[in-house]
Formats: structure tokens, C-alpha cells, sequence
């Protein structure tokens, strides 16, 4: 075999392997990105009935018990604010159990990059610069792909990681940013558009197709 078969068999050799890593990863990338959007659709009603306890228990605050008929129950109030905190509790329990699923798909998300990273980067040297940079009318670069997966991955850590600080710095004793909780996840997705996933996607298809 002369060392330009040896080479091209090098290079077709990595480029299968490289395109089966993809087509799993693209693959299951499908099912992690629905089990983000399932939990994150979740969050959204869970911080509205939070956001409306809030506001309720700020009324009960306000009441003036003594000046009305309410008064002569003396427990009532106390009873009230218990039943509200604990229903307040549940919600945030739940919002708990969305943000692990959101940490068990970045976690999935960041294990399937380092996968393809590494059929890469254990044989640099069969992939010329040329071959890696090398792009065709509908079909982008291997370094457009590659790149496009270290953006997916860090799409979810950074989001991931800035929900979980919003999640855990909710509490029950700041009842004015437990009504302002819907405006401010709002904020966040703002923040995150969806374009970074789905155009890596786009070029992970379009590699993969041509």
C-alpha cells in the first residue's frame, strides 16, 4: 500500500468514524432537547401559581384581622399563612424536580460533545486542515460542525446554570420577587434564544447529508 492509499484510508477511515459519532449524537440529541423543552414548558406554570400565592399571601399580610369579623378567630391568620407556605413549598418541590431534569439533559448533552471531541482529537493527524476546513454548497466544514457542538454544550451549561441560581434564590420570606418570578423567567429565555441549538443542528444535518 503506497502512502497515499494509506493515507486516504486514514482519512476515510476517521471521517466514518467521525459520521457515526454525529448520526448517534444527532440522534439523541433529538430526545434531549424534547426533554428540555418538556421541562422548561413545566416551569412556566409552576412559577404563575407561585407568583399568584405570592400575591395572596401579601394579602393576608396586609389584612387587618382585628377589624373584622375574621378577628374572633384568632388562629385563622396563623393557620391561613401555614396552609399558603406549605402550598408554596409543594410548588417549589416540584420546580426542584424539573431543574434535575434540566441538569440530567446538560449533563447527557455535554457527555454526547466530549464523545465526538474525542474520535477527533485521538487521531488529528489523519484529518488535514484542509479536510477539517473544507466546505461544499450546502454542506458546511467539519470545523462549522464541531464548533457548532461546543456552542450546543455550552448553551445548555451557561442556561442551565443561571435557572438553577434563579430556582434556588426563591424564597418565601421575599414575597415581591416571588410576584415578579414569571417577568423574570421571562427575562431569562430572552436571554436565550434558541438559534444556537437549532442552527447546530441545521449544519450537523446538513454534514451529514452530504
Amino acid at each position: 500500500m503506497t502512502h497515499k492509499t494509506a493515507t486516504a484510508s486514514g482519512l476515510a477511515a476517521i471521517m466514518a468514524a467521525m459520521v457515526a459519532e454525529l448520526r448517534e449524537w444527532e440522534a439523541a440529541a433529538g430526545r434531549w432537547d424534547a426533554a428540555w423543552r418538556a421541562a422548561m414548558a413545566a416551569c412556566t406554570p409552576l412559577l404563575a401559581s407561585l407568583a399568584g400565592l405570592a400575591a395572596q399571601m401579601r394579602a393576608t399580610q396586609r389584612l387587618a384581622w382585628g377589624g373584622t369579623p375574621l378577628g374572633a378567630f384568632s388562629e385563622l391568620r396563623e393557620r391561613l399563612w401555614r396552609k399558603q407556605r406549605g402550598a408554596a413549598e409543594a410548588l417549589l418541590e416540584e420546580l426542584s424536580e424539573r431543574r434535575e431534569e434540566l441538569r440530567a439533559v446538560r449533563d447527557a448533552v455535554g457527555a454526547g460533545v466530549a464523545a465526538v471531541m474525542r474520535v477527533y482529537e485521538e487521531r488529528p493527524a489523519a484529518l488535514s486542515l484542509t479536510e477539517v476546513l473544507r466546505r461544499g454548497p450546502s454542506r458546511p466544514s467539519l470545523a462549522d460542525v464541531l464548533e457548532g457542538l461546543q456552542d450546543v454544550e455550552r448553551y445548555y451549561r451557561y442556561l442551565y446554570l443561571e435557572i438553577k441560581q434563579f430556582l434556588l434564590l426563591i424564597s418565601c420570606d421575599s414575597l415581591a420577587d416571588m410576584e415578579a418570578l414569571p417577568q423574570t423567567w421571562e427575562g431569562i429565555l430572552e436571554r436565550y434564544g434558541e438559534d444556537t441549538v437549532q442552527d447546530a443542528f441545521l449544519k450537523i444535518s446538513l454534514f451529514l447529508d452530504n
